[in-house]
């Protein structure tokens, strides 16, 4: 078997192939130093991770590194996510980052990645299921502590913005290990008081840590399963929380929130003169309109010339009347023709006509019977008579009359055809046309034999 021979490029192409095949390396995480950074022009970052013990060569792309929330520099220790392949020119492997947080929060960004990844993937944060925010609360739940800047921002923009809506202020702790709890049993609470048409949970900005309550997944999961829509605000409009995707609307501030909540005042009463303006309008319209109405009808005919009208009416009456009479007497005729044609097929099919017809056909019958009945017999009698003349010719007394006769052997009487029957001696009847001969066999003589030659022959009477 022949060997192949390889490429540079098809084996490094087969390589990374195979790296990118791999599960662990198609997403990995890990932690190093940032060193030999240079931010292209082109927006791709090259640097390289190192630890005590190794390095990898590193790139994000421009695509990603959009989304960073710091910048990153030389001698920065992070936690990146990305996945390992080879780059086929140079035959190097290599790290390609899609992630990347500094390594002093690292772990609570793995935890909040992880935390996300699995709620999206049981539906949480699916748009479609969604909750509308009502257009008009009358009642808005706040929940959120009630010494910082966000409940005092909210407030005064929903008074400034609504202030014909009740507000129910829920006070919860935003920040640390009871902050969780507080906020699901705020939500909870106001679910089963059933007082508010909307909800907005939140707090001011601050650091991962301090908004970490809004990244538990009891909290995700009480904003889900919350019957009120919720609105998140939750710290400034760069700060992403769990609780920002489980919510049915998020708001980048407070302040936000409270504008997405409720409409404008003024904005209404700005549109409830234009609605005004807009009736008003309409009605002016449509009363110009229904003015002209009335003055053409005013000129119409029908009203300055009713008499007019009337005649035409009644010359249109007089032709309908006209067309309806003839319309009659031509439906009368033909009914009285139809009546006719059934009169006449009633008359055909009448029990008395149907007897006399069947009569007469009975008695055509009988008549054609008794004719071909009297036919036939005649020429029956006809055959009769000839066959019974040919019979009377064929008969045997009619032969005897002509001076035979039949001889039949007394014994067995049977009729003797041949002198092989018969012994000398025998006694044998002879019938001729007037009676029977009683006789005895004397001799016998073959055909043939001289007449003048007895063999002792002889018959006697």
């Amino acid at each position: 078997m022949e060997q192949r021979i390889y490429t540079i490029k098809e084996l490094n192409k087969y390589i990374r192939m195979k790296m990118e095949s791999d599960p662990l390396l198609s997403e990995v995480w890990i932690r190093g130093e940032i060193s030999n950074f240079t931010h292209h022009s082109s927006g791709h970052m090259y640097f390289t991770l190192k630890d005590a013990d190794s390095r990898i060569k590193s790139i994000m792309f421009a695509s990603h590194n959009q989304r960073l929330p710091f910048i990153p520099k030389e001698g920065t220790r992070v936690i990146a996510r990305g996945n390992v392949s080879v780059f086929e020119r140079d035959g190097q492997y290599q790290f390609y980052a899609t992630h990347m947080q500094p390594d002093g929060i690292g772990s609570l960004y793995l935890a909040y990645e992880q935390l996300k990844k699995k709620l999206e993937q049981e539906g949480l944060f699916d748009p479609s299921i969604k909750k509308e925010i009502p257009k008009f609360p009358r009642s808005i739940g706040v929940v959120t502590s009630p010494t910082g800047a966000a409940v005092r921002d909210i407030m005064i923009t929903l008074q400034r913005r609504y202030p014909q809506a009740n507000i129910v202020l829920y006070p919860v702790l935003v920040q640390g290990k009871g902050a969780a709890p507080s906020i699901v049993k705020a939500i909870r609470e106001l679910n089963r008081m059933n007082e508010a048409d909307v909800l907005i949970v939140g707090r001011g900005g601050g650091s991962l840590e301090e908004l970490w309550a809004f990244n538990e997944e009891m909290v995700a999961r009480a904003i889900f399963e919350s019957v009120i829509p919720v609105i998140s605000a939750v710290g400034h409009e760069t700060d992403f929380t769990i609780a920002d995707f489980a919510a049915d609307l998020r708001a980048a501030t407070p302040t936000a929130a409270a504008e997405l909540a409720v409409p404008h005042i003024a904005d209404l009463k700005e549109l409830l003169r234009q609605l005004q303006r807009s009736l008003r309008q309409g009605l002016q319209h449509r009363a110009s309109r229904e003015r002209e109405r009335l003055a053409r009808l005013q000129r119409s005919p029908a009203l300055t010339q009713p008499r007019r009208q009337l005649l035409q009416h009644v010359q249109r009456l007089d032709m309908l009347q006209h067309r309806l009479s003839r319309t009659v007497d031509s439906r009368m005729q033909l009914a009285a023709g139809r009546y006719g044609r059934l009169h006449e097929t009633l008359l055909r099919f009448h029990p008395q006509s149907q007897l006399n017809q069947a009569a007469a056909r009975g008695d055509e019958l009988s008549r054609r019977l008794n004719s071909s009945m009297a036919a036939l017999l005649k020429d029956r009698t006809a055959a009769l008579g000839g066959a019974i003349r040919q019979l009377d010719a064929l008969s045997p007394l009619k032969v005897m009359s002509r001076g035979y006769s039949l001889v039949y052997d007394e014994k067995d009487q049977q009729l003797v055809k041949s002198i092989n029957q018969v012994q000398p001696g025998d006694q044998i009847k002879i019938k001729v046309t007037d009676g029977e001969l009683d006789c005895q066999v004397w001799g016998l003589k073959p055909k043939g034999e001289d007449h003048g030659t007895e063999t002792g022959s002889g018959t006697q009477l």
